[in-house]
C-alpha cells in the first residue's frame, strides 16, 4: 500500500509534514479533504486508528468558528461523525497512513520512525 497524507493543502502543519517527507525521500499520495472530500468510511477508519476525539481538531480556526450547538454535538462518536462530514477543515492533520502505521498531528520526533 501506497502511503498517503490526508489534509488541506494550506495548513501550516502541513507545509512541516509535507516538507518532512519530501526531504526524507518518503513516498505518499496527499489527500486533500477541501478537494476530495471526506466520506464516511475514511472518516471511520481515523476514529478505529486514533479514536473519535484525537481526530476532532477542536484547537483550530475552523472548530472556534462553529456555533456552540454544532460543537456540543460532536461531544460523542456519532455527533463527531456529522461533525466533521460536514467540516472537513476540523479534523486534526495531517493524518498519515502507511498499510499498519498511522501517525495523527506532526510531531518530528514521532515522524522520525517513518525513515
Amino acid at each position: 500500500m501506497a502511503a498517503m497524507l490526508y489534509g488541506i493543502a494550506n495548513c501550516d502543519t502541513m507545509k512541516k509534514a509535507r516538507r518532512f517527507l519530501d526531504e526524507n525521500g518518503i513516498a505518499y499520495t496527499f489527500h486533500d479533504y477541501k478537494k476530495a472530500g471526506v466520506d464516511e468510511g475514511l472518516l471511520r477508519s481515523f476514529f478505529e486508528a486514533f479514536g473519535w476525539e484525537a481526530v476532532v481538531n477542536t484547537r483550530g480556526t475552523t472548530w472556534r468558528k462553529l456555533p456552540d450547538e454544532t460543537k456540543a454535538q460532536a461531544a460523542g462518536e456519532a455527533g463527531a461523525l456529522a461533525v466533521l462530514l460536514d467540516n472537513p477543515s476540523a479534523i486534526k492533520r495531517p493524518i498519515y497512513h502507511d498499510g499498519d502505521r498511522w501517525l495523527i498531528g506532526f510531531d518530528p520526533t514521532s515522524w522520525a520512525t517513518l525513515r
